[in-house]
């Protein structure tokens, strides 16, 4: 038995099996260093000039441009409905008719009332009835006939008083009938100046006013009782059919002339400083597959505004739409073309990457990437347009193919 325990034959075995392990080793330290110093095989692009648009790519919805809404104007009873929703319909042509018994009524009532007025009124510019008028007039006639009796004795009765003829107090009593014909006079002639006072005449003249209120108020309602169409257009929204009630302010039809038609594009926060009149806009609709509507920005947001969960700031602009496609209330897919620039350096977007905020390309030298800081300027989902640090027909690393990461010396081939 050795002293260590250990059998002498076993010794040599293990040694042998450790040198293995220490080999192989070094085979995969070597094979790792090899792999290592592998160029590898990249995606690349070239520089080129070329156009490039910057695009705002967003949403909107379709709107009338030319509109009309008709409400009930009280509660009553739809009678007739001539058009159908989706109709052409020509201006001044009869759409909807709702019951207007009660507004016919108001309005005899209020003629009535306003006649009546009338008739106030007119009795207070000339001072009272013609009945009135009259009396007055006669009780007038005699009361200047009385004042000038009175006045005449009243002279005589003087005369004759120097001379024992005449009493005093015949001259005094003679003086006392004179006295009442001139109230009496005075009296009738202002009744017929100020036959009423100012209470009975602004009295007298709000009744007219309200009387002419009631009247026009019902006029309004029987003329909004039969609903035409202000202009040539298309009925797309009809909610009432005959014979329902409806309340007042409920709407009866919506039409509008669909032959151009508004999109009311909402762009993101960030992106409203990008517009500007006379802009591009390219809409589509899923519901038409393949068909592009064009116009121009024609309104810039002057505020940003909660929509959903977007700040977002709304632009315009007017479609044509001839053929009649693009219906109102519709959600469309809406391009802006903020900016095209002509002839100038473009290369992928993403061979473009950023470090501190800073835009950096892998250039290909040789077999070696070489960082280039680079200034761009516009882009979008697939190119930035480069205006410092490249030059035309410059190669750049867009990513290696084996998915490894690259970065300034890696060795490469292409």
């Amino acid at each position: 038995m050795p002293l260590n325990g250990k059998s002498p034959e076993r010794l040599p075995r293990r040694r042998w099996i450790a040198a293995l392990a220490l080999l192989a080793g070094v085979i995969v330290v070597a094979a790792f260093i090899s792999h290592r110093d592998e160029p590898l095989s990249v995606q690349t692009a070239v520089a080129v000039r070329g156009r490039i648009q910057s695009l705002i790519s967003t949403n909107g919805k379709i709107e009338p441009v030319s509109n009309f809404e008709a409400h009930a104007p009280v509660s009553t009873t739809v009678r007739r409905v001539l058009v159908k929703e989706g109709g052409f319909v020509k201006k001044g042509q009869l759409l909807v008719e709702l019951d207007a018994a009660d507004a016919l009524a108001q309005s005899a009532r209020a003629q009535t009332q306003m006649r009546a007025a009338q008739a106030d009124v007119s009795a207070v510019e000339r001072g009272g009835t013609q009945e009135e008028v009259l009396n007055l007039d006669a009780q007038l006639a005699k009361a200047r006939a009385d004042h000038n009796t009175a006045q005449r004795n009243l002279d005589a009765l003087r005369r004759l008083q120097p001379q024992g003829a005449a009493s005093a107090g015949e001259v005094r009593q003679a003086e006392t009938v004179l006295a009442a014909a001139d109230a009496q006079l005075n009296l009738l002639l202002q009744k017929q100046t100020r036959r009423y006072s100012k209470p009975e005449v602004a009295r007298i003249e709000a009744q007219r006013s309200e009387a002419q209120a009631v009247y026009d108020a019902a006029q309004d309602v029987l003329s909004k009782s039969n609903v035409r169409a202000p202009f040539d257009g298309i009925v797309y929204a009809l909610p009432v059919k005959p014979g329902v009630f409806v309340g007042s302010g409920d709407l009866l039809l919506q039409m509008a002339d669909l032959r151009k038609v508004q999109v009311r594009a909402f762009v993101d926060e960030p992106d409203v400083a990008r517009l500007a009149k006379g802009n591009l806009i390219e809409v589509t609709w899923d519901a038409v597959p393949g068909r592009t509507w064009e116009g121009t920005v024609n309104a810039i947001p002057s505020t940003v505004r909660l929509h959903g969960s977007r700040n977002v700031g709304e632009t315009t602009c007017i479609l044509d739409n001839q053929d009649l496609k693009l219906l109102p209330n519709v959600n469309v897919g809406v391009t802006i073309v903020s900016a095209v620039h002509e002839n100038v350096l473009v290369v992928p977007r993403e061979a473009v990457r950023m470090d501190d905020s800073k835009p950096y390309v892998l250039q290909v030298v040789g077999h070696e990437l070489k960082r280039r800081e680079v200034e761009t300027s516009i882009s979008n989902l697939t190119q930035v347009e480069i205006i410092r640090g490249l030059a035309a027909n410059d190669m750049v690393a867009i990513n290696a193919l084996n998915g490894k990461p690259i970065g300034d010396g890696t060795r490469v081939k292409y």
